[in-house]
């Protein structure tokens, strides 16, 4: 099958030609929109990323084009109109887990990173500073984690939290029996914000999760405590986390996502004036940590990313049922 890549990378032509077999494989470095849609013209399938577009605007001139799958190389697709591909019959699949560890440990990283300041500390060793001043962090043995969201992700992000001996509680619509089995306590949000020494997000980003952290819930989290987001961006509302930040209310912040970013992550941006003051405005504080979604960066899940697109798209070409169609 001929498939057009957008938002391609060389690690994205690297995995994918990898690992290709039949597939008619062709990359274009450009996001999928308005302005790049035209280029999906000849081919039957088009494979996008998680800043790549589709809302029914776009899926229906796809469907001029003859477009009769979108693959998805990630696991969210809030940014694909599911209702406008089912009217013009074209099929949606996605990867539904790669490597959850590479996502889980990210966090865990940004979490020990902005604790114990080792960017800062590596900083200042290569400039001959070998002061320890400023540079005070906290055990986290001992330490409250409230984890918002507990699929695979979220259960092995908790699992390694128990093992640095943290107290783990966790909020989600649906309780994870193992997770109860190793004793972790399910609250509802109201009672588990205000206990926890940390925060992180696992949950998908829906109309009932966005915004989920606002001014209203920063509020109900204790004065200090951390907030990790390896999910989604639109779950934070930004501005609300930036006055809280200001507030000194919220201790830290440590994000892989946010909510702009398709326009930001992915391209290199040094040379050029980054317009976006929102993101500006966050890089400014010390207690804050950017990371451009790098969190399913990991050799593991990059493979696994190629393997199961390739195979959805087999699938597809051959008539099988799509074991990830959405």
């Amino acid at each position: 099958m001929k498939v057009a890549f957008f938002s391609t990378q060389s690690y994205d032509r690297e995995y994918f030609n990898r690992h290709n077999g039949t597939h008619e494989l062709v990359f274009f470095d450009v996001p999928l929109n308005a302005q790049t849609v035209l280029l999906a013209a000849g081919f039957k399938a088009v494979c996008v990323f998680v800043n790549d577009q589709l809302p029914a605007s776009i899926i229906a001139k796809l469907a001029e084009q003859g477009i009769q799958l979108i693959a998805l190389r990630c696991a969210g697709y809030n940014n694909v109109d599911l209702n406008a591909a089912a009217q013009h019959h074209i099929s949606v699949v996605r990867v539904p887990a790669y490597s959850p560890y590479a996502v889980a440990e990210h966090a865990v990283t940004l979490i020990l990173t902005l604790n114990r300041k080792t960017h800062k500390a590596y900083n200042r060793v290569r400039e001959g500073n070998f002061s320890l001043e400023k540079l005070t962090g906290f055990d986290l043995h001992g330490k409250t984690v409230g984890v918002i969201g507990t699929g695979k992700i979220g259960e092995i992000f908790s699992g390694i939290m128990q093992g640095f001996g943290c107290r783990v509680l966790a909020f989600d619509v649906i309780a994870n029996k193992h997770l109860e089995s190793q004793g972790i306590e399910y609250l509802p949000l109201v009672q588990m914000l205000p206990q926890c020494d940390i925060i992180s997000l696992h949950c998908p980003l829906n109309d009932q999760t966005r915004h989920l952290i606002n001014e209203h819930t920063l509020r109900m989290m204790k004065k200090g405590s951390m907030l990790i987001n390896t999910s989604r961006g639109a779950l934070i509302d930004t501005p609300a986390a930036i006055e809280a930040l200001k507030k000194g209310h919220l201790g830290y912040l440590g994000i892989d996502v946010y909510e702009q970013e398709e326009k930001l992550f992915f391209y290199n941006l040094s040379e050029e004036i980054i317009e976006d003051d929102t993101i500006m405005r966050l890089m400014s504080f010390p207690n804050v940590l950017i990371t451009a979604h790098q969190g399913f960066f990991t050799a593991e899940a990059l493979t696994q990313i190629a393997c199961t697109t390739l195979q959805n798209i087999s699938d597809f070409e051959a008539g099988k049922t799509l074991a990830n169609k959405l």
